[in-house]
């Protein structure tokens, strides 16, 4: 791991709202991934060859929910916060290059990566395997060159990455569901099943998020979020195509997941490399919307109690995500709640959106004391160095 310096205080800036207001609301798409972990599988043991996925048995309330999480939820959140990283990228090589120049920043950008590795594996370890941490500081390692490549190379190489990313993950979809094992009813069993995860989701997820991270570099050097009054037409188009073609794309997914459709293994490969292309444009039409929604709020100079609330989880955005992990692990652990699988799909999905408001709440109290995230005081002061 490179050596710390210490480095003078980076000058303060004004911060744009879209970007914090993105990642506020990307945490409600996650937590109600997650918090699925909590519902009843919600499709019987199928007698389809090789789909993972049976007969439908859940309610119509059931029904309904799962079709929108997949419809607007599932591998949309992912790809908008690894836009969102790579856009933060740009936002730190411009608070710092004019100081510590290229190579400088890129030490820096190459530090903090290696230790969002380290809190990743530490997330994994203490509390939930669904990590991102560990792969965005993969990416930022390997990224942190691409900054000044130019456009025709990054969406190329975006492009590139999706075409696999999408074909990868859509074949882990259609792997058939694995078998009811028992959930590890101790610590250190649970422990050992989350390190083991680790080497398999690390790097699912950063070929996942690659592309998307390259997408957020490109438009954080035009910045789109920063002054989203000025791309209003641009990001008009990119969330309406990307929102209206994520829905669309995820229906034969969909028709999967509720238990109506079972195809061939052929074909749910398809619909799930389909499905998981489609999130690449729902996480991009996401972060479109809400940079419209920013630029009118600042239009009409109207952000309440909601909106600062909303800026202030997005501000300390790692701080809530790991957060929403500590509630995760209370009630997923067998020797703690052991609620997983105890409730229906929409049950649980309301038991997610609970857990994202209350560290909203939290956010919104620590912005008006004026506090910091911790994980983020920490990460800065083991990137930077102490100060004098």
């Amino acid at each position: 791991m490179p050596t710390i310096r210490h480095e003078p205080p980076v000058a303060p800036r004004v911060r744009a709202l879209a970007p914090d207001l993105a990642r506020g609301a990307m945490l409600a798409v996650i937590a109600l991934a997650h918090s699925q972990v909590l519902a009843r599988p919600f499709l019987g043991p199928t007698p389809g060859p090789g789909s993972g996925s049976g007969s439908g048995s859940g309610s119509a309330i059931d029904t309904v929910a799962q079709t929108l999480l997949t419809l607007f939820v599932d591998s949309r959140g992912y790809p908008m916060f690894a836009a969102l990283f790579g856009y933060g990228m740009v936002q730190i090589l411009r608070s710092r290059e004019p100081r510590l120049g290229r190579d400088g920043t890129r030490r820096v950008l190459r530090r903090r990566g290696w230790w969002l590795v380290v809190f990743g594996v530490a997330h994994v370890a203490l509390l939930f395997p669904g990590d991102i941490l560990t792969s965005y500081g993969l990416l930022a390692l390997l990224f942190a060159g691409a900054l000044h490549r130019p456009d025709r190379r990054l969406l190329g190489g975006a492009a590139a990455l999706a075409a696999f990313g999408s074909l990868a993950y859509g074949s882990v979809l259609a792997l058939p569901a694995p078998g009811d094992a028992g959930p590890a009813a101790d610590p250190l069993t649970s422990l050992a099943f989350r390190l083991m995860s680790l080497p398999l989701t690390t790097p699912l997820n950063a070929v996942m998020a690659a592309a998307p991270v390259l997408v957020g570099i490109w438009a954080g050097r035009r910045g789109l979020l920063d002054e989203p009054e000025r791309h209003r037409a641009l990001l008009k188009r990119v969330a309406a195509t990307g929102i209206a073609g994520a829905a669309l794309g995820a229906i034969p997914h969909a028709l999967v997941t509720t238990g109506a459709w079972h195809p061939d293994p052929g074909v749910l490969v398809a619909a799930g490399t389909l499905h998981t292309a489609a999130g690449y444009a729902g996480g991009l039409g996401y972060a479109a919307l809400i940079g419209l929604v920013a630029a009118r709020l600042a239009r009409r100079d109207a952000q309440g109690p909601v909106t600062r609330a909303l800026a202030a989880c997005g501000r300390r955005s790692m701080t809530c995500y790991l957060a929403q992990s500590v509630a995760w692990f209370v009630l997923f652990e067998p020797y703690l709640a052991g609620l997983a699988g105890a409730m229906g799909v929409a049950a649980a999905a309301v038991v997610g959106l609970g857990v994202w408001l209350l560290t909203v709440v939290a956010a919104g109290l620590m912005g008006h004391a004026g506090l910091p995230g911790p994980a983020e005081a920490l990460l800065r002061r083991l990137v930077n160095g102490a100060r004098p």
